[in-house]
């Protein structure tokens, strides 16, 4: 049987789980990209459809997409309260927040809702954000969530967004496009590729 073990942050509860039940660590992949269905045939090729998946290290053990979605959450609101007027100007300016393409806005609150280019994170996040603060979407532009997208993207992506608790990010920290202690830093330098034993 697995063991869990009850993780509250911040009033945000889910659950950690052991590498105790037969799941060996294979590698920390990195960025997947727009390259993730080719990713993921690949190792559905390699090691079995159902014998694989991807987690993240997360103090003394890993969890799961939900959770790690969480987290990216959580850090998204402590940065609304930190930079509140920059979050104040995206309110006035948004009519929603999206990633890459405007069909992300399907997902609304949902992390579970993905397309099959590339996981998108960040706008969902926002607009959790936004319910949990109260706020809502006063504006009339769909705002692009990306790192070259001007003028929030640049500075809301979350390769910029600072970890809410940068001593869980694994290390050494995987090299990319994003800050050191960003969320993005986070959610790939703490990825890890597990095969059944």
């Amino acid at each position: 049987m697995r063991r869990l073990l009850k993780i509250s942050i911040k009033g945000i509860k889910f659950f950690r789980f052991g590498n105790k039940m037969g799941w060996k660590n294979i590698e920390r992949p990195g960025v997947f990209g727009d390259k993730k269905a080719e990713i993921i045939a690949g190792y559905d090729s390699e090691y079995g459809k159902s014998n694989w998946r991807i987690v993240h290290k997360h103090a003394e053990g890993f969890i799961q997409f939900p959770e790690v979605c969480k987290l990216f959450e959580e850090s998204y609101l402590q940065d609304s309260i930190r930079r509140e007027t920059l979050w104040a100007q995206l309110r006035d300016t948004a009519l929603d927040v999206y990633d890459i393409d405007e069909s992300d806005r399907e997902s609304g609150l949902d992390y579970s809702i993905q397309n099959n280019v590339a996981t998108h994170i960040q706008d969902i996040a926002i607009r959790n954000v936004f319910v949990r603060r109260g706020w809502e979407f006063e504006g009339s532009e769909l705002v692009q969530i990306r790192s070259k997208a001007e003028p929030f993207g640049k500075v809301l992506t979350p390769g910029r967004v600072p970890f809410h608790d940068p001593q869980l990010i694994v290390v050494p920290h995987l090299a990319g496009w994003w800050d050191i202690n960003s969320v993005e830093d986070f959610y790939q330098s703490n990825k890890v590729l597990q095969v059944r034993e």
